[in-house]
């Protein structure tokens, strides 16, 4: 059984810094693709990065520049690094874990696991 987990969110102010981290029992990362995704009040979630197994990226234009996906030496944990936040940025964000795909995507339907979130507030 599949279970991902996100930690590492909380309030910070604009211009901060924060360190989402994600586990994925129950899978190699190597056969998945790993994203990151948010959602704010109101809006549809929408993907913010994303990392395949040869270490390619993808990122959204609203956050590439300040955000950085990243995954341990050993595949076991995946990171955000979010840079010079802004107001903007405050949402819930999901980890998710993905069949491999020819091409990588941020795709909500090409992600298939799920975690709970972990919300991020930024302060103006």
């Amino acid at each position: 059984q599949v279970k991902v987990v996100e930690s590492g969110g909380g309030l910070v102010q604009a211009g901060g810094s924060l360190n989402l981290s994600c586990t994925a029992s129950g899978l190699t990362f190597d056969d998945y693709a790993m994203g990151w995704f948010r959602q704010s009040p109101g809006k549809q979630r929408e993907g913010v990065a994303a990392i395949d197994s040869n270490g390619y990226t993808k990122y959204s234009d609203s956050v590439k520049g300040r955000f950085t996906i990243s995954q341990d030496s050993a595949k076991t944990s995946l990171y955000l690094q979010m840079n010079s936040l802004k107001p903007e940025d405050t949402a819930m964000y999901y980890c998710a874990a993905g069949n491999a795909v020819p091409i990588l995507t941020l795709i909500e339907a090409d992600f298939g696991y799920w975690g709970q979130g972990t919300q991020v507030t930024v302060s103006s």
